[in-house]
């Protein structure tokens, strides 16, 4: 058979050339996994899917998933099915939602997204762990060099590191405001730890302190600048985080990662469930060395959390845009692609294949059927297995999946 039409449709057409590359094992995984159901397998009954479960099977050694497709595709109304019925299974779900597309789903699951926005009602404090915890420190250092774009020097990250502990010092909540204040005026005993005078270490960490500025008194007042807003549940079993607000601002790395260390500090209770935490337009986490290094650390430590970090991309291109061939940011992020061993492709351009097959190791034919593959159809590769799965989507779900009703109306 020769006919090329788009894979995943109503009636499953493949060459005999491309079958046998995507038959190996294709049922397995979906079958050994007792998740949720996401739809049809080409190859015949339901295809089911849960990080978690996929991980207790050995099928994979992380729970982490990247999701990647050409808009309108189907990708989003995928991971809204998914969250939906992870819920259900007992799971947490997380959204951090760069493009406020998400509040149809948080209201259907009967929750109120938070909305971020600069002098808005909403705040978060990103340093509200506990002050023990050694990821404030990680997280306090990848804000700053996210913003400046850069990494930061030894005498940069000593000064925000002493200012933290100065901070921690103090009565009350630790917040962005305190380590700015103990950065611009550094106590005689902070420096003194560090064997410089408190004019000196001012100076090596001014730089550092101007870009956290810009968190608490610059285009960003009022979303990090203190403590969480009363009345704020970031301990809920749904979370949906609108910072579509702060796109305009040109800070989304740095507000991504403010959102999703917040919310990871108040999930790190003893009550958390296992969490599956979404990153809409991870390009730009990947893209920036500071919050790429910061969510580098998150992959690492998600089996010791409980967290399924499901990375949500249009083309991984855009990530080769982010910087030079071997430059620190496009290091990690192919590094942290290479990890991931859960990627749900939907159809590419045949421009992609290229970064498909660098960046995710396929195959020349996986390359080709991701390039065919129709609307709501993906390519699933859980481990070692490949499945192409077409997504169902429920009666139910349709009113939150729905993100082409502007177009329509």
């Amino acid at each position: 058979m020769t006919r090329r039409a788009p894979i995943g449709a109503t009636t499953q057409l493949l060459t005999t050339r491309h079958a046998p590359a995507v038959a190996a094992g294709l049922h397995d995984a979906g079958g050994a996994v007792q998740g949720m159901v996401v739809g049809t397998c080409s190859l015949g009954g339901p295809y089911h899917f849960d990080p978690f479960d996929a991980y207790a099977e050995g099928l994979v050694t992380n729970p982490n998933v990247l999701v990647a497709g050409q808009v309108g595709r189907g990708k989003s109304a995928l991971v809204k099915c998914l969250l939906a019925r992870a819920l259900a299974a007992g799971r947490r779900c997380v959204v951090v939602d760069p493009k406020g597309e998400y509040t149809p789903f948080a209201e259907a699951m009967g929750a109120t997204p938070l909305v971020l926005v600069p002098g808005g009602k909403v705040r978060l404090n990103p340093l509200a762990g506990s002050r023990e915890d050694t990821d404030r420190e990680a997280l306090l250092g990848a804000l700053v060099a996210a913003g400046m774009e850069r990494r930061l020097e030894p005498s940069e990250r000593a000064a925000l590191e002493v200012a933290l502990l100065a901070a921690d010092g103090l009565a009350g909540e630790t917040t962005l405001c305190e380590v700015l204040d103990q950065l611009l005026s550094p106590s005689i005993a902070s420096a003194r730890s560090v064997g410089t005078t408190p004019e000196a270490l001012a100076a090596e960490g001014r730089t550092a302190a101007l870009e956290l500025r810009r968190l608490v008194l610059g285009e960003l007042r009022g979303m990090f600048d203190g403590p969480t807003s009363a009345g704020v549940d970031l301990d809920g079993d749904v979370v949906v985080l609108d910072v579509s607000g702060a796109m305009r601002t040109g800070a989304l790395p740095a507000v991504l990662s403010c959102a999703a260390a917040a919310i990871d500090a108040s999930r790190r209770q003893p009550r958390a469930a296992r969490t599956i935490l979404v990153l809409d337009e991870a390009w730009s986490l990947l893209a920036n060395e500071g919050a790429a290094r910061w969510l580098q650390s998150g992959f690492k430590l998600a089996r010791a959390r409980g967290v399924a970090h499901v990375l949500v991309l249009h083309r991984l291109s855009d990530l080769a845009a982010a910087g030079p061939d071997g430059s620190v940011q496009s290091s990690i992020a192919a590094g942290l692609l290479r990890d991931v061993e859960t990627s749900v492709l939907f159809a590419q351009p045949p421009s992609e294949a290229g970064a498909l097959a660098e960046l995710l190791g396929l195959t020349a034919t996986e390359c080709d059927v991701v390039g065919r593959l129709g609307r709501g159809a993906a390519l699933w590769r859980v481990g070692a297995a490949r499945s192409i799965v077409r997504h169902a989507v429920g009666p139910a779900e349709l009113a939150f999946v729905d993100t082409d009703q502007a177009m329509r109306g």
